[in-house]
Protein backbone atom coordinates (compact mmCIF):
# COMPACT_ATOMS: atom_id res chain seq x y z
CA UNK A 1 0.00 0.00 0.00
CA UNK A 2 1.50 3.75 -0.62
CA UNK A 3 -1.39 5.23 1.04
CA UNK A 4 -2.87 5.69 3.87
CA UNK A 5 -6.54 5.27 4.90
CA UNK A 6 -8.25 4.84 7.82
CA UNK A 7 -11.30 3.51 6.50
CA UNK A 8 -12.75 1.00 4.00
CA UNK A 9 -11.46 0.93 0.17
CA UNK A 10 -13.08 -1.25 -2.61
CA UNK A 11 -10.23 -2.35 -5.43
CA UNK A 12 -11.85 -4.07 -8.37
CA UNK A 13 -10.34 -7.13 -9.94
CA UNK A 14 -10.77 -7.40 -13.34
CA UNK A 15 -9.37 -11.56 -14.01
CA UNK A 16 -11.92 -13.91 -15.18
CA UNK A 17 -13.39 -15.54 -18.48
CA UNK A 18 -15.58 -13.67 -20.22
CA UNK A 19 -18.63 -15.14 -22.02
CA UNK A 20 -18.48 -15.74 -26.06
CA UNK A 21 -21.41 -14.32 -27.95
CA UNK A 22 -22.04 -16.56 -31.27
CA UNK A 23 -21.73 -13.94 -34.65
CA UNK A 24 -24.69 -13.45 -36.51
CA UNK A 25 -24.86 -15.88 -39.38
CA UNK A 26 -27.91 -15.52 -41.40
CA UNK A 27 -26.58 -11.87 -42.81
CA UNK A 28 -26.88 -12.14 -46.61
CA UNK A 29 -24.53 -9.49 -49.02
CA UNK A 30 -26.64 -9.41 -51.95
CA UNK A 31 -25.29 -7.73 -55.22
CA UNK A 32 -26.74 -6.17 -58.22
CA UNK A 33 -28.22 -3.18 -60.03
CA UNK A 34 -31.38 -0.72 -59.57
CA UNK A 35 -31.60 1.97 -61.94
CA UNK A 36 -34.57 3.64 -60.43
CA UNK A 37 -33.12 3.54 -56.73
CA UNK A 38 -34.61 6.50 -54.97
CA UNK A 39 -32.02 9.51 -55.41
CA UNK A 40 -31.10 11.77 -52.70
CA UNK A 41 -33.20 14.65 -51.63
CA UNK A 42 -32.54 18.26 -51.06
CA UNK A 43 -33.61 19.96 -48.33
CA UNK A 44 -35.67 23.53 -48.47
CA UNK A 45 -37.43 26.07 -46.61
CA UNK A 46 -40.26 28.27 -48.32
CA UNK A 47 -40.91 31.76 -46.22
CA UNK A 48 -44.55 33.61 -47.11
CA UNK A 49 -47.58 32.78 -48.37
CA UNK A 50 -48.74 32.85 -52.71
CA UNK A 51 -51.65 34.67 -51.09
CA UNK A 52 -49.80 37.67 -50.27
CA UNK A 53 -47.33 37.19 -52.93
CA UNK A 54 -44.03 37.27 -50.80
CA UNK A 55 -42.64 33.75 -51.16
CA UNK A 56 -39.62 32.84 -51.00
CA UNK A 57 -38.20 29.48 -51.44
CA UNK A 58 -34.46 28.15 -50.50
CA UNK A 59 -33.32 24.73 -51.53
CA UNK A 60 -29.98 23.15 -50.15
CA UNK A 61 -27.45 23.10 -53.25
CA UNK A 62 -26.09 20.05 -51.91
CA UNK A 63 -28.82 17.21 -51.84
CA UNK A 64 -28.90 15.18 -48.70
CA UNK A 65 -29.64 15.28 -45.16
CA UNK A 66 -26.72 17.14 -44.60
CA UNK A 67 -29.22 20.58 -46.08
CA UNK A 68 -31.25 20.20 -43.06
CA UNK A 69 -28.52 21.64 -40.67
CA UNK A 70 -29.04 25.29 -42.54
CA UNK A 71 -30.93 27.79 -41.08
CA UNK A 72 -32.09 31.45 -42.06
CA UNK A 73 -33.06 34.57 -40.20
CA UNK A 74 -34.45 37.65 -41.14
CA UNK A 75 -34.43 40.80 -38.80
CA UNK A 76 -35.22 44.36 -39.40
CA UNK A 77 -32.45 46.79 -39.62
CA UNK A 78 -31.68 50.16 -41.39
CA UNK A 79 -29.44 48.54 -44.04
CA UNK A 80 -29.63 45.38 -45.78
CA UNK A 81 -26.51 42.90 -44.91
CA UNK A 82 -26.22 39.13 -45.08
CA UNK A 83 -24.03 37.50 -42.62
CA UNK A 84 -23.00 33.85 -43.04
CA UNK A 85 -21.86 31.71 -40.43
CA UNK A 86 -21.07 28.03 -40.84
CA UNK A 87 -24.58 27.10 -42.06
CA UNK A 88 -26.58 30.00 -40.75
CA UNK A 89 -27.38 32.98 -43.33
CA UNK A 90 -28.61 36.23 -41.38
CA UNK A 91 -30.04 38.61 -43.15
CA UNK A 92 -30.66 42.56 -42.36
CA UNK A 93 -33.61 43.94 -44.21
CA UNK A 94 -36.16 47.14 -44.23
CA UNK A 95 -39.11 47.77 -43.37
CA UNK A 96 -40.92 48.03 -46.17
CA UNK A 97 -38.83 45.39 -48.36
CA UNK A 98 -40.87 42.93 -50.69
CA UNK A 99 -39.44 39.53 -51.44
CA UNK A 100 -38.14 40.38 -54.71
CA UNK A 101 -36.14 42.95 -53.54
CA UNK A 102 -34.47 40.46 -51.08
CA UNK A 103 -34.21 37.49 -53.09
CA UNK A 104 -31.82 39.54 -55.78
CA UNK A 105 -28.84 40.72 -53.74
CA UNK A 106 -29.10 37.18 -51.94
CA UNK A 107 -28.84 35.48 -55.16
CA UNK A 108 -25.35 37.70 -55.92
CA UNK A 109 -24.14 36.86 -52.44
CA UNK A 110 -21.62 34.40 -53.35
CA UNK A 111 -21.48 32.87 -48.92
CA UNK A 112 -25.35 32.49 -49.56
CA UNK A 113 -25.17 30.84 -52.75
CA UNK A 114 -22.68 28.61 -51.89
CA UNK A 115 -25.29 27.08 -49.73
CA UNK A 116 -28.42 27.17 -51.04
CA UNK A 117 -30.49 28.33 -54.17
CA UNK A 118 -32.95 31.31 -53.71
CA UNK A 119 -36.15 31.47 -55.67
CA UNK A 120 -39.05 33.53 -55.84
CA UNK A 121 -42.53 31.75 -56.08
CA UNK A 122 -44.90 34.63 -57.59
CA UNK A 123 -43.82 38.21 -58.53
CA UNK A 124 -42.47 38.62 -54.81
CA UNK A 125 -44.17 42.00 -54.87
CA UNK A 126 -45.64 41.72 -51.44
CA UNK A 127 -43.93 42.96 -48.34
CA UNK A 128 -41.55 40.55 -46.79
CA UNK A 129 -41.37 40.28 -42.98
CA UNK A 130 -39.15 39.03 -40.52
CA UNK A 131 -38.62 35.46 -38.61
CA UNK A 132 -36.39 34.16 -36.28
CA UNK A 133 -34.20 31.38 -36.88
CA UNK A 134 -35.59 28.67 -39.47
CA UNK A 135 -33.90 24.97 -40.14
CA UNK A 136 -34.33 23.94 -43.64
CA UNK A 137 -36.05 20.58 -43.72
CA UNK A 138 -36.67 17.45 -45.56
CA UNK A 139 -33.25 16.41 -47.10
CA UNK A 140 -32.67 12.90 -47.29
CA UNK A 141 -29.75 10.63 -48.54
CA UNK A 142 -29.96 8.45 -51.33
CA UNK A 143 -31.05 5.14 -50.36
CA UNK A 144 -28.88 2.55 -51.86
CA UNK A 145 -25.45 4.66 -53.23
CA UNK A 146 -23.65 2.76 -55.71
CA UNK A 147 -20.96 0.33 -54.25
CA UNK A 148 -21.42 1.46 -50.59
CA UNK A 149 -22.94 -1.49 -48.11
CA UNK A 150 -26.74 -0.64 -46.89
CA UNK A 151 -28.89 -2.95 -44.61
CA UNK A 152 -32.20 -4.01 -45.11
CA UNK A 153 -33.99 -5.57 -41.84
CA UNK A 154 -36.68 -7.52 -43.53
CA UNK A 155 -38.31 -4.27 -44.49
CA UNK A 156 -40.27 -4.65 -47.83
CA UNK A 157 -41.26 -0.96 -47.16
CA UNK A 158 -37.76 0.16 -47.17
CA UNK A 159 -36.66 -2.36 -50.18
CA UNK A 160 -39.30 -0.05 -51.90
CA UNK A 161 -36.77 2.87 -52.26
CA UNK A 162 -34.85 0.39 -54.85
CA UNK A 163 -38.04 0.97 -57.33
CA UNK A 164 -38.66 -2.31 -60.06
CA UNK A 165 -36.21 -2.15 -62.36
CA UNK A 166 -32.91 -3.79 -62.76
CA UNK A 167 -31.45 -7.29 -60.77
CA UNK A 168 -32.22 -6.42 -57.01
CA UNK A 169 -35.64 -5.67 -56.56
CA UNK A 170 -36.89 -9.34 -57.55
CA UNK A 171 -33.55 -10.58 -55.55
CA UNK A 172 -35.06 -9.18 -52.68
CA UNK A 173 -38.55 -10.15 -53.30
CA UNK A 174 -36.93 -14.15 -53.72
CA UNK A 175 -35.40 -13.35 -50.44
CA UNK A 176 -38.12 -12.28 -48.37
CA UNK A 177 -40.37 -15.05 -50.00
CA UNK A 178 -38.23 -17.37 -47.30
CA UNK A 179 -38.33 -15.29 -44.21
CA UNK A 180 -37.25 -11.31 -43.27
CA UNK A 181 -33.77 -11.75 -43.58
CA UNK A 182 -30.94 -9.12 -42.92
CA UNK A 183 -29.66 -8.21 -46.16
CA UNK A 184 -26.53 -5.92 -46.55
CA UNK A 185 -27.58 -4.76 -50.21
CA UNK A 186 -24.80 -3.96 -52.69
CA UNK A 187 -25.89 -1.24 -55.98
CA UNK A 188 -24.39 -0.84 -58.89
CA UNK A 189 -24.77 0.92 -61.65
CA UNK A 190 -26.09 -0.44 -65.57
CA UNK A 191 -23.26 -0.47 -67.83
CA UNK A 192 -23.37 0.45 -71.36
CA UNK A 193 -23.38 -3.18 -72.28
CA UNK A 194 -23.19 -6.65 -70.33
CA UNK A 195 -19.37 -6.65 -69.67
CA UNK A 196 -19.33 -3.39 -68.25
CA UNK A 197 -22.39 -4.48 -65.77
CA UNK A 198 -20.29 -7.35 -65.00
CA UNK A 199 -16.94 -5.46 -64.21
CA UNK A 200 -19.29 -3.21 -61.90
CA UNK A 201 -20.46 -5.62 -60.16
CA UNK A 202 -16.96 -7.29 -59.56
CA UNK A 203 -15.90 -3.85 -58.41
CA UNK A 204 -18.66 -3.71 -56.27
CA UNK A 205 -18.14 -7.00 -54.68
CA UNK A 206 -14.96 -5.07 -52.12
CA UNK A 207 -18.09 -3.29 -50.40
CA UNK A 208 -19.08 -6.34 -48.19
CA UNK A 209 -15.52 -6.00 -46.89
CA UNK A 210 -16.49 -2.64 -45.48
CA UNK A 211 -20.18 -3.83 -44.50
CA UNK A 212 -18.50 -5.19 -40.50
CA UNK A 213 -17.11 -1.79 -40.14
CA UNK A 214 -19.75 0.60 -41.59
CA UNK A 215 -22.65 -1.36 -41.06
CA UNK A 216 -21.97 -3.21 -37.75
CA UNK A 217 -23.10 -6.79 -39.91
CA UNK A 218 -20.63 -9.44 -42.09
CA UNK A 219 -21.94 -10.71 -44.53
CA UNK A 220 -22.55 -14.93 -43.89
CA UNK A 221 -24.11 -15.60 -47.51
CA UNK A 222 -23.19 -14.12 -50.60
CA UNK A 223 -25.31 -13.70 -54.01
CA UNK A 224 -25.62 -11.78 -56.75
CA UNK A 225 -28.75 -13.11 -58.77
CA UNK A 226 -28.73 -12.56 -62.38
CA UNK A 227 -24.68 -12.46 -62.26
CA UNK A 228 -23.09 -15.27 -60.68
CA UNK A 229 -23.98 -17.41 -63.96
CA UNK A 230 -21.12 -15.39 -65.61
CA UNK A 231 -17.66 -17.31 -64.35
CA UNK A 232 -16.04 -13.74 -63.69
CA UNK A 233 -18.43 -12.76 -61.20
CA UNK A 234 -18.85 -16.58 -59.59
CA UNK A 235 -14.66 -15.84 -59.11
CA UNK A 236 -15.27 -12.89 -57.27
CA UNK A 237 -17.81 -14.06 -55.18
CA UNK A 238 -15.77 -16.50 -54.28
CA UNK A 239 -12.84 -14.78 -53.06
CA UNK A 240 -15.11 -12.75 -51.25
CA UNK A 241 -16.32 -15.49 -49.43
CA UNK A 242 -13.12 -16.38 -48.09
CA UNK A 243 -12.25 -13.22 -47.03
CA UNK A 244 -15.39 -13.37 -45.21
CA UNK A 245 -15.67 -16.49 -43.92
CA UNK A 246 -19.11 -17.17 -45.98
CA UNK A 247 -20.48 -19.30 -48.80
CA UNK A 248 -21.46 -17.90 -52.03
CA UNK A 249 -24.35 -19.67 -53.64
CA UNK A 250 -24.09 -19.59 -57.44
CA UNK A 251 -26.23 -19.80 -60.32
CA UNK A 252 -25.95 -21.56 -63.68
CA UNK A 253 -26.71 -19.78 -66.93
CA UNK A 254 -30.74 -20.50 -67.90
CA UNK A 255 -30.51 -22.40 -70.53
CA UNK A 256 -27.67 -24.85 -68.94
CA UNK A 257 -28.57 -28.42 -68.81
CA UNK A 258 -27.81 -30.19 -65.56
CA UNK A 259 -24.16 -31.85 -67.32
CA UNK A 260 -23.05 -27.93 -67.68
CA UNK A 261 -23.61 -27.73 -64.04
CA UNK A 262 -21.68 -30.70 -63.44
CA UNK A 263 -18.85 -28.70 -65.34
CA UNK A 264 -19.06 -25.90 -63.01
CA UNK A 265 -19.26 -27.24 -60.09
CA UNK A 266 -15.50 -28.29 -60.91
CA UNK A 267 -14.17 -24.79 -60.84
CA UNK A 268 -14.80 -24.21 -57.60
CA UNK A 269 -14.15 -25.07 -53.84
CA UNK A 270 -15.51 -25.54 -50.69
CA UNK A 271 -17.27 -21.85 -50.03
CA UNK A 272 -19.31 -22.59 -53.36
CA UNK A 273 -22.79 -24.26 -53.78
CA UNK A 274 -23.89 -24.46 -57.16
CA UNK A 275 -27.27 -24.18 -58.22
CA UNK A 276 -29.22 -25.46 -61.09
CA UNK A 277 -32.22 -25.20 -62.50
CA UNK A 278 -33.47 -21.31 -62.02
CA UNK A 279 -37.38 -21.57 -60.75
CA UNK A 280 -40.48 -20.21 -62.07
CA UNK A 281 -42.35 -17.66 -60.12
CA UNK A 282 -45.29 -15.61 -61.00
CA UNK A 283 -44.89 -11.81 -61.78
CA UNK A 284 -47.60 -9.64 -60.59
CA UNK A 285 -46.63 -6.99 -62.36
CA UNK A 286 -46.51 -9.10 -66.15
CA UNK A 287 -49.20 -11.34 -64.89
CA UNK A 288 -47.23 -14.47 -66.27
CA UNK A 289 -45.08 -17.23 -65.14
CA UNK A 290 -40.94 -15.59 -64.99
CA UNK A 291 -38.38 -17.79 -64.31
CA UNK A 292 -35.67 -16.77 -61.92
CA UNK A 293 -32.17 -17.27 -60.77
CA UNK A 294 -32.51 -19.96 -57.62
CA UNK A 295 -29.84 -18.22 -55.55
CA UNK A 296 -32.15 -15.36 -54.00
CA UNK A 297 -34.53 -17.95 -52.57
CA UNK A 298 -31.52 -20.32 -51.81
CA UNK A 299 -30.20 -17.56 -49.43
CA UNK A 300 -33.17 -17.07 -47.75
CA UNK A 301 -33.82 -20.50 -47.28
CA UNK A 302 -30.72 -20.72 -45.45
CA UNK A 303 -31.57 -17.07 -43.24
CA UNK A 304 -34.58 -18.82 -42.36
CA UNK A 305 -33.33 -22.20 -41.21
CA UNK A 306 -30.91 -20.58 -39.45
CA UNK A 307 -33.49 -18.32 -37.37
CA UNK A 308 -35.55 -21.41 -36.86
CA UNK A 309 -33.03 -24.32 -36.30
CA UNK A 310 -29.92 -23.00 -36.22
CA UNK A 311 -26.82 -22.69 -38.61
CA UNK A 312 -25.94 -26.37 -37.56
CA UNK A 313 -28.66 -27.38 -39.80
CA UNK A 314 -28.82 -28.76 -43.44
CA UNK A 315 -31.18 -26.44 -45.82
CA UNK A 316 -31.80 -29.67 -48.23
CA UNK A 317 -35.13 -31.41 -47.49
CA UNK A 318 -36.72 -27.92 -46.61
CA UNK A 319 -39.05 -26.49 -48.32
CA UNK A 320 -38.65 -23.68 -50.43
CA UNK A 321 -41.67 -20.77 -50.57
CA UNK A 322 -43.27 -18.76 -53.60
CA UNK A 323 -42.42 -20.91 -56.40
CA UNK A 324 -44.55 -22.26 -59.11
CA UNK A 325 -42.47 -24.51 -60.79
CA UNK A 326 -38.05 -25.05 -61.99
CA UNK A 327 -37.24 -23.87 -65.72
CA UNK A 328 -36.20 -27.38 -66.01
CA UNK A 329 -38.02 -31.16 -65.41
CA UNK A 330 -35.92 -33.04 -62.53
CA UNK A 331 -36.65 -36.64 -62.16
CA UNK A 332 -35.82 -37.49 -58.02
CA UNK A 333 -36.79 -40.98 -56.42
CA UNK A 334 -35.93 -41.71 -52.65
CA UNK A 335 -34.16 -44.79 -53.87
CA UNK A 336 -32.99 -44.52 -56.85
CA UNK A 337 -29.07 -43.84 -57.53
CA UNK A 338 -30.49 -43.07 -61.39
CA UNK A 339 -32.35 -40.20 -61.20
CA UNK A 340 -31.05 -36.71 -62.56
CA UNK A 341 -31.51 -35.22 -58.67
CA UNK A 342 -29.23 -37.93 -57.30
CA UNK A 343 -26.69 -37.55 -59.89
CA UNK A 344 -26.41 -33.92 -59.48
CA UNK A 345 -25.89 -33.97 -56.18
CA UNK A 346 -23.25 -36.88 -56.71
CA UNK A 347 -21.57 -34.41 -58.52
CA UNK A 348 -21.73 -31.29 -56.16
CA UNK A 349 -24.63 -29.76 -57.29
CA UNK A 350 -27.44 -28.50 -55.40
CA UNK A 351 -31.32 -28.72 -56.61
CA UNK A 352 -35.10 -29.29 -56.45
CA UNK A 353 -37.33 -31.53 -55.46
CA UNK A 354 -41.45 -31.79 -55.89
CA UNK A 355 -42.48 -33.94 -52.71
CA UNK A 356 -44.94 -32.32 -50.27
CA UNK A 357 -43.94 -28.64 -51.99
CA UNK A 358 -40.96 -27.45 -53.76
CA UNK A 359 -37.76 -28.69 -51.45
CA UNK A 360 -33.57 -27.76 -51.46
CA UNK A 361 -32.31 -30.83 -52.36
CA UNK A 362 -28.36 -31.00 -51.82
CA UNK A 363 -25.83 -30.64 -49.44
CA UNK A 364 -22.65 -30.07 -50.52
CA UNK A 365 -19.88 -27.65 -51.61
CA UNK A 366 -17.95 -27.63 -54.82
CA UNK A 367 -14.75 -28.84 -52.31
CA UNK A 368 -13.21 -32.23 -53.19
CA UNK A 369 -11.74 -32.01 -49.32
CA UNK A 370 -14.01 -34.53 -47.47
CA UNK A 371 -13.52 -32.75 -44.47
CA UNK A 372 -16.03 -29.45 -46.10
CA UNK A 373 -17.93 -31.83 -47.47
CA UNK A 374 -21.33 -30.49 -46.27
CA UNK A 375 -22.09 -26.80 -46.28
CA UNK A 376 -23.14 -26.56 -42.70
CA UNK A 377 -19.77 -28.22 -41.47
CA UNK A 378 -17.94 -25.45 -43.32
CA UNK A 379 -20.60 -22.72 -41.92
CA UNK A 380 -20.07 -24.16 -38.22
CA UNK A 381 -16.54 -23.96 -38.84
CA UNK A 382 -16.91 -20.54 -39.38
CA UNK A 383 -18.83 -19.22 -37.01
CA UNK A 384 -17.66 -20.89 -33.97
CA UNK A 385 -13.90 -19.56 -35.84
CA UNK A 386 -15.18 -15.63 -35.92
CA UNK A 387 -17.03 -16.19 -32.71
CA UNK A 388 -13.93 -17.26 -30.51
CA UNK A 389 -12.23 -14.84 -32.47
CA UNK A 390 -13.98 -11.95 -31.96
CA UNK A 391 -14.62 -11.93 -28.42
CA UNK A 392 -11.19 -12.12 -27.50
CA UNK A 393 -10.40 -8.19 -27.46
CA UNK A 394 -10.39 -8.06 -24.14
CA UNK A 395 -7.53 -10.56 -23.64
CA UNK A 396 -5.30 -8.64 -26.17
CA UNK A 397 -2.20 -6.97 -24.49
CA UNK A 398 -2.79 -8.36 -21.21
CA UNK A 399 -0.29 -9.89 -19.11
CA UNK A 400 0.52 -13.65 -19.47
CA UNK A 401 -0.32 -15.22 -17.02
CA UNK A 402 -1.66 -18.47 -15.29
CA UNK A 403 -4.54 -17.06 -14.60
CA UNK A 404 -4.75 -15.17 -17.88
CA UNK A 405 -4.20 -18.83 -19.38
CA UNK A 406 -7.29 -20.39 -17.02
CA UNK A 407 -9.41 -17.33 -18.13
CA UNK A 408 -9.50 -17.50 -21.74
CA UNK A 409 -9.29 -21.42 -21.69
CA UNK A 410 -12.16 -21.32 -19.40
CA UNK A 411 -14.24 -19.03 -21.35
CA UNK A 412 -13.83 -21.40 -24.68
CA UNK A 413 -14.88 -24.44 -23.19
CA UNK A 414 -17.86 -22.69 -21.84
CA UNK A 415 -18.88 -21.57 -24.79
CA UNK A 416 -18.29 -25.32 -26.57
CA UNK A 417 -20.73 -26.65 -23.80
CA UNK A 418 -23.28 -24.02 -24.65
CA UNK A 419 -23.08 -24.84 -28.15
CA UNK A 420 -23.11 -28.73 -27.54
CA UNK A 421 -25.94 -28.21 -25.33
CA UNK A 422 -27.76 -26.28 -28.11
CA UNK A 423 -26.82 -29.30 -30.01
CA UNK A 424 -24.56 -27.56 -32.56
CA UNK A 425 -21.47 -29.68 -31.86
CA UNK A 426 -21.26 -33.04 -30.49
CA UNK A 427 -18.23 -31.90 -28.18
CA UNK A 428 -15.06 -29.66 -28.35
CA UNK A 429 -12.46 -28.77 -26.23
CA UNK A 430 -9.64 -26.05 -25.31
CA UNK A 431 -6.46 -26.05 -24.38
CA UNK A 432 -2.67 -24.48 -24.43
CA UNK A 433 -0.23 -26.57 -25.49
CA UNK A 434 2.97 -26.28 -23.44
CA UNK A 435 5.17 -27.50 -26.15
CA UNK A 436 4.11 -24.53 -28.06
CA UNK A 437 3.76 -21.67 -25.49
CA UNK A 438 7.58 -21.49 -24.73
CA UNK A 439 9.48 -19.33 -22.90
CA UNK A 440 10.52 -17.85 -26.17
CA UNK A 441 7.71 -17.11 -27.31
CA UNK A 442 5.89 -15.72 -24.46
CA UNK A 443 8.80 -13.23 -24.46
CA UNK A 444 7.32 -12.30 -27.59
CA UNK A 445 4.01 -11.72 -26.89
CA UNK A 446 3.14 -15.13 -28.26
CA UNK A 447 0.76 -17.24 -27.00
CA UNK A 448 -1.16 -20.41 -28.22
CA UNK A 449 -4.58 -21.62 -27.38
CA UNK A 450 -6.05 -25.00 -29.05
CA UNK A 451 -9.40 -26.27 -29.55
CA UNK A 452 -11.49 -28.66 -31.38
CA UNK A 453 -14.91 -29.45 -31.85
CA UNK A 454 -16.96 -32.18 -33.69
CA UNK A 455 -20.11 -30.53 -35.86
CA UNK A 456 -23.28 -32.93 -36.61
CA UNK A 457 -23.68 -34.70 -39.93
CA UNK A 458 -26.76 -34.55 -41.75
CA UNK A 459 -27.91 -37.83 -42.52
CA UNK A 460 -27.64 -37.79 -46.17
CA UNK A 461 -27.66 -41.66 -47.23
CA UNK A 462 -30.09 -43.68 -45.03
CA UNK A 463 -29.33 -47.34 -45.12
CA UNK A 464 -32.34 -49.69 -43.96
CA UNK A 465 -31.04 -53.71 -44.49
CA UNK A 466 -33.89 -56.10 -45.12
CA UNK A 467 -33.90 -59.50 -45.12
CA UNK A 468 -36.39 -62.35 -45.31
CA UNK A 469 -36.63 -64.64 -41.98
CA UNK A 470 -39.11 -68.05 -42.44
CA UNK A 471 -38.88 -68.74 -38.56
CA UNK A 472 -41.74 -66.49 -38.14
CA UNK A 473 -43.63 -69.05 -40.05
CA UNK A 474 -43.71 -70.98 -36.33
CA UNK A 475 -45.73 -68.31 -35.38
CA UNK A 476 -48.93 -69.73 -37.77
CA UNK A 477 -49.50 -72.34 -35.06
CA UNK A 478 -48.32 -71.32 -31.67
Amino acid sequence: MTKFLHGVEVIEIDDGSRPITTVKSAVIGLIGTAPDSAKSIAASLTIGTPILDDCIKFTAKKAGKEGNAISLEFVYGPDFSVIVTDQHIKVTVNVSSSAVEIAAPLRSDESVSALVDVDLIGNGAGEFGVFSKIFLSGGEDESFPLKKPCVIFGSRKRAESLGKAGSLPAAIDDIFDQCGALVVVVRVENGLDEAETQSNVIEGCNAFLTAQTELGYQPRILIAPEFSQFSAVASELEAKAKRLRAITYIDCERDATYTDSMKIAKAFGERVEVLWPWVNVFDTDLKKEVSRPYSGRAAGLRARIDAEKGFWWSKSNQQIFGIVGTSEPIDWSLSDPNTTANILNENRVSTIIREGGFKHWGNRTCSTDPRWTFEQTRRTADIINDSVERNHLWAVDRNITKTYIDDVIEGVNSYLRELKTQGAIIGGECWADKELNTTSSIQKGIVYFDFDFCPPYPAEHIIFRSRLNNDYLEEVFT
